[in-house]
């Protein structure tokens, strides 16, 4: 899967599509939603985190600034 970027994501509607997306975790509220961003635009995109089948050691190790890659659908 291609690497897609946020900017580029933010100006289509690709609703439902597969997404690759790496960057830099801007914000992590309630171990489930990231603000991530690629440096392409100022706008950040939301990650919404399925924590029931992301392993905890894998969750704790998210924090501010920790560069990231993430799958999965787009939704509005």
């Amino acid at each position: 899967m291609k690497r897609t970027e946020i900017k580029q994501i933010l100006a289509t509607d690709a609703q439902g599509q597969e997404m690759l997306v790496k960057g830099w975790v801007r914000t992590f509220r309630g171990n489930q939603f990231i603000a991530l961003n690629d440096g392409s635009t100022i706008n950040n995109l939301q990650i919404v985190v399925n924590f029931e089948n992301t392993p905890p050691e894998i969750l704790s190790r998210i924090t501010i600034s920790a560069c990231i890659s993430v799958s999965g659908k787009l939704v509005k």
